[in-house]
């Protein structure tokens, strides 16, 4: 496939081969042989593919709210085509079969890739950590998502044993016995012992969701010190504050002075990654309190109208925190996230130009669960390509 009348992130014209599942060449004037497909891209920028470093889509056992096929469907039509997803299912995925399960399940619908979390505790029982030591090697990445381990010694285990076999802690800071009263204190005192553990231990800790403006500087103080911690922040933590938008979600919506420090902390390149926490509920379950909202299909939408057209931050930083960095933080980084020969053919077409209207009723999830419904945001997806196959077209 060659894609033609592009532009790149800083705006100049540029053309893309694809060829055989991976990115053939990038320039002007490409020869391609005879009767090569052409997509024409009509101006539109052309970004590589996003990758999600926080995603639920419910399965197993909670796929009235989410399957793999509408989750695969949402992320195509956001511009992803890899995410990774947190355990917090039933059962839990406590087992590389599960994990294995969902992501070849997602391989066959062949519209998203998929990794598979590992629980930190076994069903998330808050102690039992013996499985951590038979995983497999192909499985890197475990995480507490929102169970957080409250036992100290077991935590500290737990970050020993993941620098022994390489695994990469994924920790949504919440102390659960302070939340109830009390949760930004129990944010920022959970991401203080995490980023100390990980100091200490040299274990690879990825901070998922980011809040405040305590725990930002917790983890720029830790990196800093040579700690091998990276941070994610969502782009609902960057759009509302409180003072705009009461709606449910863990962490909850902050102040509009932690909302300006996470945006400087992406300046200063603390965060480097946006994840969606893409969190499907049915309606009822919301009225009824339940914590989250969907995000795939309004992310790049959100954050290039937010930290773009609002803040003035280059595309290219964008493009970064949406692919190239949570390719790094997933250890992807040598064959996604960059247009460049040689990586994978994953390629996002984005409109800069015209402004859209969100429509939840219209959104590819089951659940529909979207606070920005009746936005208006710039940067709508407009082609999704993975592989050199498109996953996604708008129509028009």
């Amino acid at each position: 496939m060659l894609i033609r009348n592009a532009k790149d992130s800083a705006g100049k014209p540029v053309e893309l081969w694809l060829r055989d599942g991976k990115i053939a060449a990038v320039g002007l004037g490409l020869l391609v042989p005879e009767g090569e497909q052409v997509l024409d891209a009509k101006g539109r920028t052309v970004l590589p593919a996003f990758i999600d470093t926080h995603c639920h889509w419910r399965t197993p056992g909670f796929e009235y709210k989410e399957d793999i096929a509408t989750g695969s469907a949402a992320a195509a039509a956001g511009g992803y085509t890899y995410v990774n997803l947190m355990p917090n299912t039933k059962p839990v995925c406590s087992s590389a079969e599960i994990a294995r399960a969902v992501e070849e399940e997602a391989r066959r619908i062949g519209l998203c890739d998929a990794n598979q979390t590992v629980s930190i505790t076994k069903d998330f029982d808050g102690k039992t950590i013996d499985h951590l030591l038979t995983l497999p090697e192909d499985v890197k990445f475990i995480t507490e998502d929102g169970n957080g381990v409250m036992n100290n010694a077991v935590m500290a285990r737990v970050f020993a044993i993941a620098t022994e076999r390489g695994l990469t802690v994924m920790s949504h800071a919440e102390d659960r016995e302070i939340s109830p009263w009390d949760y930004r204190l129990a944010e920022n005192i959970e991401t203080v012992r995490n980023c100390h553990l990980a100091e200490y231990y040299g274990t690879r800790l990825h901070m998922c969701h980011v809040s405040t403006k305590e725990a930002v500087d917790t983890i720029r103080m830790s990196r800093m010190r040579g700690a091998r911690v990276s941070c994610e922040v969502t782009p609902h933590h960057l759009w509302f504050d409180e003072s705009r938008l009461q709606y449910r979600v863990n962490p909850p919506i902050r102040k509009a002075e932690d909302v300006d420090a996470l945006i400087e902390a992406i300046k200063d390149g603390t965060v480097t990654c946006i994840g969606t926490d893409h969190a499907p509920h049915t309606a009822e379950e919301k009225e009824k309190g339940a914590a989250g909202m969907v995000g795939l299909e309004t992310a790049f939408g959100v954050c290039y109208s937010k930290l773009c057209r609002e803040q003035c931050l280059p595309l290219e930083l964008l493009s970064f925190l949406m692919s190239a960095g949570p390719a790094a933080v997933l250890g992807l980084a040598d064959r996604k996230g960059l247009l460049t020969p040689g990586y994978d053919a994953d390629v996002v077409l984005v409109d800069l130009d015209h402004m859209y209207q969100v429509n939840a009723a219209e959104l590819h999830s089951k659940s529909k669960n979207c606070p920005y419904d009746g936005a208006y945001l710039y940067g709508r997806v407009v082609t999704t390509i993975k592989g050199g196959t498109v996953t996604w077209q708008i129509e028009e």
